[in-house]
C-alpha cells in the first residue's frame, strides 16, 4: 500500500503543470488582425520570411530565431536590452496573418555587445554637433550680441534715474530691463536653432523654480519689497529719532534688508524692513516743535493757583521755551502728603535739545517754587519698633512709632543752559553720521530729495 501511494504521488508531481520542470512564463500576444481561413490565409512560410527580411533590414537581430506555426509567431535567441525586445514584438505584429506572438528572447549578458550600442549613439551625437556646430556658434554669438548690448544701453541709459523716485528703484528698474535683453537674447538663440519649442518649457522650469525658491527666501523677498515700499514712502530722514515696535533710536541707514538705528546708549540696532512697514513707527523728529512735560509735588496746604502761576512765569523766562504754543499747567491729582502738579511747554528740537530742555525746565520750574516759599514734600517713612523704648528726646513720643526726616536735599549746582549752542551737539547722531560712512557695502534709501508720506 505505501509502495502504491508513494507511486501516485510521484506521477502526479510530475504531471502537475505548477510544479516541477520549470516552463516559460512568458504569455502569447493576442494581436488585432483578423484570422483569415481558406484559400485567404497567408501561409506561415510567407509570415516567417516577410519577418526575417524586416529583421535583417533594421540590423541588431542577427541571433534572433523565427518559427511560426499556424499564424502563431514565436522569436528566440538574444536582443541587447529590453527596449529592442520590445521593438521585436512590435515589428512582427504589423506583419499581416500574424495571430499570436511569443517572444521568448533573452537579454544578452554579453557586456561588450551591450556596451557597442551605447558607443555608437554617443558617436553620432558628437558628429551631430559638430555638424551642427557653425549654427551654434551663431546662436550664440546672437545671444551675447543682444545680452551685452541691452547691458550697455541700461547701463548708459539715465532715463532710470529721471522717472525713479530714488537711485535705489532705478537701480531696480535697470536690473529689470537687462533681465527682459537676456530673455530676448535667450529667445533668439532658441529661434535660430530652430528650437522655439523649448521656450514654453524654459519658462514653465523657471516659474516652478521661480515658486520654490519664493517660498525657500520668503522671509528675504519681504524685506526686499518692504524695502521698495518704505524707499517710496520715506517715513523717516536721517537723524531721525524715532520709535519702531518699542526700539528706540537715531535713524543711521535704510538698507535693501534691514534700518538701523542708533539707540540713546549707543547701541546698534537693526530692524527686519518687513517688521519696520508693517510696525508702528513713531517720529519724533518729523515736527521742530515738541512738546515736554513734567510732574512736581506742592504741600496739600498750599495756594495751587498760586503755585502754578509762579511756575509757569519761571518757565516763560526760558529763553528755548516757546511762546505759541504756550507753557501749560494744571493740577493732575491729590497724592498721599502732596498735590501733584503737571507742567508742559514747547521747544524747537531744530536749536534745543529736547532731553536738555526738559531737564533745565524742571530744575527752574523747582528753584522757583522753593524761592517763592511753597514746600515740595518728600516722603514721610514711619518705622515701628516693637519691644524698644525710645530714648533721649524722642522719649516724650506717645507711641512706638516715631517719623524719621529724609535726608537734606543737596546743594544744587549751576547747570548748562540748555538753549546754550553746545547743549545742541547729540551724541546719537554723530554715531549715526559715522554708521552711514561706513556703510559703503551698502547703498543708503534714504533720499533727502524726496518727499515724505
Amino acid at each position: 500500500m505505501n509502495k502504491l501511494t508513494l507511486a501516485i504521488c510521484c506521477a502526479l508531481f510530475l504531471q502537475s503543470p505548477d510544479i516541477g520542470v520549470a516552463q516559460s512564463t512568458t504569455e502569447p500576444v493576442q494581436t488585432q488582425n483578423v484570422i483569415e481561413v481558406g484559400s485567404d490565409a497567408i501561409s506561415d512560410g510567407e509570415i516567417r520570411g516577410r519577418i526575417q527580411r524586416l529583421l535583417r533590414e533594421i540590423g541588431g537581430y542577427d541571433d534572433v530565431r523565427v518559427m511560426v506555426s499556424e499564424g502563431v509567431v514565436t522569436l528566440e535567441g538574444r536582443v541587447i536590452d529590453n527596449a529592442a525586445q520590445d521593438q521585436l514584438t512590435k515589428i512582427a505584429d504589423r506583419v499581416a496573418g500574424v495571430v499570436a506572438i511569443n517572444n521568448a528572447t533573452e537579454l544578452s549578458a554579453s557586456l561588450e555587445e551591450r556596451l557597442t550600442p551605447a558607443a555608437e549613439r554617443v558617436a553620432d551625437r558628437a558628429r551631430n554637433v559638430l555638424a551642427n556646430a557653425p549654427i551654434f556658434l551663431v546662436a550664440l554669438l546672437a545671444f551675447l550680441a543682444v545680452a551685452s548690448g541691452g547691458w550697455l544701453f541700461t547701463s548708459r541709459l539715465m532715463l532710470w534715474d529721471r522717472i525713479a523716485p530714488n537711485r535705489f528703484i532705478s537701480d531696480l528698474y535697470r536690473a529689470v530691463a537687462r533681465i527682459a535683453f537676456i530673455l530676448l537674447g535667450i529667445i533668439l538663440a532658441l529661434d535660430i536653432l530652430n528650437a522655439t519649442a523649448l521656450i514654453g518649457a524654459v519658462l514653465g522650469a523657471a516659474g516652478v523654480v521661480g515658486l520654490a525658491l519664493g517660498f525657500a527666501v520668503r522671509d528675504t523677498v519681504e524685506n526686499f519689497i518692504a524695502s521698495i515700499l518704505l524707499s517710496l514712502r520715506q517715513p523717516f530722514r536721517p537723524n531721525d529719532f524715532v520709535d519702531i515696535q518699542g526700539d528706540t533710536g537715531t535713524v543711521a541707514r535704510l538698507t535693501s534688508r534691514a534700518t538701523i538705528l542708533i539707540s540713546p546708549e549707543g547701541n546698534h540696532i537693526r530692524i527686519p524692513n518687513a517688521t519696520v512697514f508693517k510696525g508702528r513707527i513713531v517720529n519724533f523728529s518729523r515736527d521742530p516743535n515738541r512738546r515736554f512735560d513734567f510732574e512736581l509735588g506742592v504741600d496739600a496746604d498750599a495756594d495751587l493757583a498760586a503755585a502754578l502761576t509762579t511756575a509757569v512765569e519761571a518757565l516763560e523766562k526760558l529763553d528755548f521755551v516757546l511762546d505759541d504754543p504756550a507753557v501749560g499747567a494744571w493740577v493732575e491729582k491729590v497724592g498721599d502728603s502732596n498735590v501733584i502738579l503737571t507742567f508742559t511747554g514747547w521747544v524747537d528740537q531744530t536749536k534745543t535739545n529736547f532731553a536738555k530742555a526738559r531737564g533745565e525746565a524742571i530744575r527752574t520750574a523747582k528753584t522757583a517754587l522753593e524761592t517763592a516759599g511753597f514746600g515740595l514734600p518728600e516722603p514721610i517713612y514711619r518705622v515701628r519698633l516693637d519691644g524698644h523704648t525710645p530714648t533721649g528726646e524722642d522719649s516724650e513720643s506717645t507711641g512706638p512709632e516715631r517719623r524719621i526726616p529724609a535726608p537734606a536735599p543737596a546743594a544744587e549746582t549751576a547747570l548748562p543752559s540748555a538753549s546754550d549752542p553746545s547743549s545742541k551737539e547729540d551724541a546719537q547722531k554723530e554715531a549715526a553720521s559715522r554708521e552711514r560712512a561706513q556703510g559703503v557695502s551698502e547703498d543708503n534709501l534714504l533720499d533727502p530729495a524726496q518727499q515724505v508720506e
